[in-house]
């Protein structure tokens, strides 16, 4: 949503139906560098209660900090006012989503710089998130970590070898990007969720393909939904499910009003299976679904299949994983620009 003013696009996603909204930290909606950022804040508050809309805190903004680098300076960069820049967004991050009664806070490591070492990195990272973490705990938002393709902590893996090296601290969560699961992760998506339930903090949905970091619109990858929302349902996970779709702001408003249809479809069982009469939901209701949802799909309209009366297996086998195109080291994306939002 990034092409529409603030308060349009929260409008927009609460008529929609939407429970909640991904808030990036940036130039075009809630600048966290300009001015009167706590009046600003408090304003934004207000109108989050008026339209009924929760919020997660997103810091993935691009050319925040550096206008020649799009997420830089990082957590790892070797000069320490740098990393110590990042820092401080991270911290009033955290302040605005405690202001904001938010879920959690999303960061990622960012990647690793030329010349460093893995242990470097990992231990500049832990001590650049030290006082972030100190943070959280005073706000009462927890810090919900993403594994980002090409990133240093990249994996779900990753994520785990943080949370040890820092002493399992409890503010320390994590951000799972379901599209990043069918990239890179050796499990399937709702085997991630599952794994992934006690530290779940915040959920990141689009569609993808395995070995290529591209966020696509709904029925334009590889997922299987239905078992990846049933598993998000099964954990009791209350965050935000919110649909991320970077480089689709051209086209945010229809892919909004697509994509939580598509959702709410995924999230509810086939009545039949084979004749067999399918149990509804213990709560009868599916995740949180939540925008931004911008781009316009590829190939057909999710929107026109949910029209649909043929019945829908709850779940279907996976295709088989094309070879894997590794993400190259150092890059967030399989793309030149990268995808993260």
């Amino acid at each position: 949503m990034a092409d529409l003013r603030l308060d349009d696009a929260l409008t927009l996603l609460a008529d929609l139906g939407y429970d909640g909204v991904g808030l990036t930290l940036d130039h075009m909606h809630l600048d966290p560098l300009a001015p009167h950022l706590a009046a600003r804040t408090r304003r934004l508050a207000r109108r989050l209660d008026a339209l009924a809309l929760d919020v997660t805190v997103e810091t993935g903004g691009r050319y925040v900090l550096d206008p020649r680098r799009k997420h830089g300076p990082s957590l790892l960069d070797a000069d320490p006012d740098d990393r110590a820049r990042r820092v401080d967004l991270l911290i009033s991050a955290v302040r605005i989503a405690g202001d904001l009664g938010a879920h959690a806070v999303h960061c990622f490591s960012g990647t690793l710089p030329p010349g460093t070492d893995r242990e470097t990195a990992w231990r500049r990272l832990a001590d650049a998130l030290a006082p972030v973490l100190a943070a959280a705990v005073t706000a009462g938002v927890p810090l919900a970590v993403e594994p980002e393709p090409g990133h240093l902590l990249a994996s779900l893996a990753d994520f785990h070898h943080l949370r040890l090296l820092l002493g399992d601290p409890e503010p320390l969560g994590l951000t799972l990007d379901i599209g990043h699961c069918q990239c890179l992760e050796p499990l399937p998506p709702a085997d991630c969720v599952r794994a992934a339930a006690p530290w779940l903090r915040h959920v990141q949905i689009e569609d993808m393909r395995r070995g290529v970091h591209e966020h696509l619109p709904f029925g334009d990858g590889e997922i299987d939904f239905p078992p990846v929302l049933a598993a998000l349902r099964a954990t009791g996970y209350q965050g935000l499910t919110v649909v991320e779709l970077p480089r689709h702001s051209h086209a945010g408003p229809r892919q909004a009003e697509l994509s939580l249809p598509f959702l709410h479809h995924a999230a509810t069982p086939a009545p039949y299976l084979h004749g067999a009469a399918t149990p509804a939901p213990p709560d009868g209701r599916p995740p949180a679904l939540v925008g931004p949802a911008p781009g316009t799909p590829s190939r057909g309209e999710p929107g026109h299949r949910l029209e649909s009366q043929e019945p829908r297996p709850t779940h279907r086998p996976p295709p088989p994983p094309p070879a894997l195109s590794p993400v190259p080291p150092g890059e967030p994306s399989g793309t030149q620009e990268g995808s993260t939002p």
